[in-house]
């Protein structure tokens, strides 16, 4: 059993094809068949089904992703560790972020630790709050930013976002300077619905009231023009809402309702030096806009 073998083992699963695998690495579709034939020779068990529709996973191949991809998380590590002892010019991070923050914070951030460390390359990968938190813990990122990490995670708090109430431009919620949670209860409520929302969810239980909750809408730029076409309001992140607003109304909730967003790692004692260099780059960063 040899690292490519492993390697190919992944991005065949990642790719789903051995022939976009062979693109991801450089090697001919006949070279990773024959890697991931060798493979499954030693083991002794076939890894992936293979159909019209590309290749997938057996049972087995299941079982030992997770072990396949500790073996390279920690390849990278040993890596990472010696580019350390020369000045870390080289590595990669893999990060996981939910939209609203990879299009307000990731740009700046990525910028400034490539200045610092511009062999080290940074992979985005972007989803909901439940998916970067099971790449996590399944080894796919080395690490990700999260709304309330999780009990089973290191994290560090980083920043504290403010949710918001938006409303059609010519509602009559506009003429208050704050605006309750109360007030917004017989409204046509539209619901993001991307991870965020259980805090508000959870505000409206506290108090025991109940939305009128008419959609539920992924996408932030769909819940903006939703509410801008005066069919109904939302409370939202601050971070969703772009520097010059949709023409909407935004007040400030009274009480607040905030998320706290930190970077969060399976464990803090397993990040490389290139990820904990990050780590520190993004906890510098925050706490001088604090």
């Amino acid at each position: 059993m040899t690292l490519f073998q492993l390697e190919v083992f992944l991005a065949v699963v990642q790719t789903g094809s051995f022939t976009r695998a062979g693109e991801l690495l450089n090697a001919s579709q006949s070279g990773v068949s024959h890697s991931i034939g060798d493979l499954e020779k030693e083991l002794g068990i076939p890894l992936f089904t293979r159909n019209r529709k590309g290749v997938k996973l057996t049972d087995t191949g299941e079982q030992i992703l997770s072990h396949v991809r500790e073996i390279m998380n920690h390849t990278e590590q040993i890596h990472q560790a010696a580019a350390a002892s020369r000045g870390m010019n080289s590595g990669t991070i893999r990060i996981g972020a939910f939209p609203s923050f990879s299009a307000n914070v990731i740009p700046e951030l990525f910028q400034a630790f490539r200045s610092h460390y511009p062999g080290v390359e940074l992979l985005l990968f972007e989803g909901s709050y439940a998916e970067v938190e099971a790449w996590i813990k399944a080894g796919v990122v080395d690490l990700g930013f999260l709304a309330d990490p999780s009990d089973g995670l290191d994290a560090v708090q980083l920043l504290s976002d403010p949710y918001v109430a938006i409303l059609p431009a010519n509602h009559p919620l506009r003429e208050h300077d704050m605006i309750s949670i109360e007030q917004l209860t017989h409204e046509p409520f539209l619901s993001l619905k991307s991870g965020c929302e259980h805090l508000v969810m959870r505000a409206f239980q506290k108090r025991g009231l109940s939305l009128n909750k008419q959609f539920e809408v992924a996408e932030n730029s769909t819940i903006l023009s939703m509410v801008e076409a005066g069919i109904g309001v939302s409370i939202v992140p601050s971070m969703i809402l772009p520097a010059v607003p949709a023409n909407v109304a935004v007040r400030p909730l009274h009480p607040p309702i905030i998320r706290n967003i930190g970077l969060a790692v399976l464990s803090q004692h397993m990040v490389s030096p290139a990820a904990a260099a990050f780590i520190k780059e993004a906890q510098m960063r925050f706490l001088e806009h604090t």
